[in-house]
């Protein structure tokens, strides 16, 4: 039997008489069942392009839902080329339509904010 100091911050502080290495074991197990249950959120991206097809943009919105239902957070790169940086209006409008497709299992977290030759968005998934 050891005399452990229990709760050193309590006034005055918590001494037992117990076994420490049993003491230290079940403490051990407490904190391995926590991290357990604790869930990391991880953002996952899709990426897409001005001129993507409307199958190919079906396919990106589809793995976005797959991502969102697993509780992942889902970023929305649209990346720019060449010339196609002028047309920022249809990039816009593919990104609110994008958002419309998911907008049963997402919410905008992030509005579409430009980074150099990307524009992306931030989608959390909606609340049950």
């Amino acid at each position: 039997m050891d005399l452990v100091e229990v709760d050193p911050v309590a006034e005055p502080p918590v001494c037992r008489l117990l076994d420490f290495g049993k003491f230290r074991y079940e403490q051990a197990k407490r904190e391995k069942a926590a991290r357990k249950r604790q869930r990391t959120v991880d953002i996952k991206e899709v990426r897409v392009r001005p001129k993507i097809g409307e199958h190919d943009l079906q396919i990106k919105v589809n793995a976005a839902r797959r991502f969102l239902h697993e509780g992942n957070r889902v970023k929305v790169t649209l990346r720019f080329r060449g010339r196609e940086w002028a047309h920022t209006d249809i990039a816009q409008d593919l990104l609110k339509k994008v958002a419309a497709m998911l907008e049963d299992a997402a919410e905008i977290e992030q509005t579409p904010s430009s980074s150099g030759r990307d524009l992306t968005m931030l989608l959390t998934p909606r609340k049950k």
